[in-house]
Formats: C-alpha cells, structure tokens, sequence
C-alpha cells in the first residue's frame, strides 16, 4: 500500500488520461504514455507508442461523456520509480449512439523516466458474470477476437 501522497499524485494522474479521453485530447494521452503502452481489455491487448495512443482520442467509435472513480483504490509502489493502481470506475458512454453505462475495474502500471511518470500498462474489466452467462452469447467470436 502506498501513502496517501504518493495515491493522490497517481490517481491525479489517472483522473488526467481520463479527461483526455472524455475531452478526446491526444496531446495529453501522449504525454502520459510510456513507449510503448501496452493496452488490454475486452477487445484483446496491443502495444502502442504515445503517438498512437493520442491518435486514439479521435478514433470516433464511442464517447465517454463522464467518468466516476469509487472511492478506495489500491495503490502499490513496486520501487522507487514503478506504481501499480488499481481502481472501480462508472463510464457513461455513447457507443454507436446510443447511450450506455457500466461499472468496470482499471488498472494501471506506471513508471517514473526521467522524473515523470507514464503509464506502462492499463487494462480495464467491464465488471459482470466471469463466465459471460450475463452477455449475449448468440454471435460467434469475429475473426480478429
């Protein structure tokens, strides 16, 4: 567990991807980026330099219209210089638009170069069934799942 300096400072962080995301600010995306990122969720995982992880703020296929950390993260220093965070957040979305909400779990891993830090990993969990019994099982996979 980590001091409460030191979870304010990365949730701040965490808060600041975020509101690039909802404001579609690439800039800001980037410069929080290590290089590369590695990004993982449902849709699968990759690897992306800053530039590309800004070039996603434009990518058009959802709207995060709000966000809401829940109160309580877990925050670990690994060292000096490597944090893992992990957290509960509420999205409001608009996805093909259409409204949507979810609650998932986030996490984080960030690395502090050249005294800033940068998110080196992040994965999100759209929280549900762990065995998919709550989606709709109907559709095959596509081809790039």
């Amino acid at each position: 567990m980590a001091n409460a300096n030191a979870t304010e400072e990365l949730m701040e962080l965490e808060r600041q991807f975020w509101e690039a995301i909802k404001n579609r600010d690439g800039k800001t995306a980037a410069a929080l980026s290590d290089d590369p990122c590695v990004v993982t969720g449902a849709q699968g995982f990759g690897s992306y330099t800053p530039k590309q992880v800004g070039a996603m703020m434009n990518d058009g296929r959802y709207e995060l219209r709000s966000f809401r950390f829940a109160k309580n993260p877990e925050v670990q220093l690994i060292g000096d210089d490597v944090a893992v965070v992990a957290y509960r957040v509420h999205e409001d979305l608009v996805v093909e638009g259409k409204p949507v909400s979810l609650e998932a779990t986030d996490s984080s891993t960030w690395v502090r170069r050249d005294g800033q830090w940068r998110c080196a990993l992040h994965t999100e969990a759209i929280l549900g069934d762990p065995f998919g019994r709550d989606r709709n099982l109907s559709q095959p996979p596509s081809p790039a799942q």
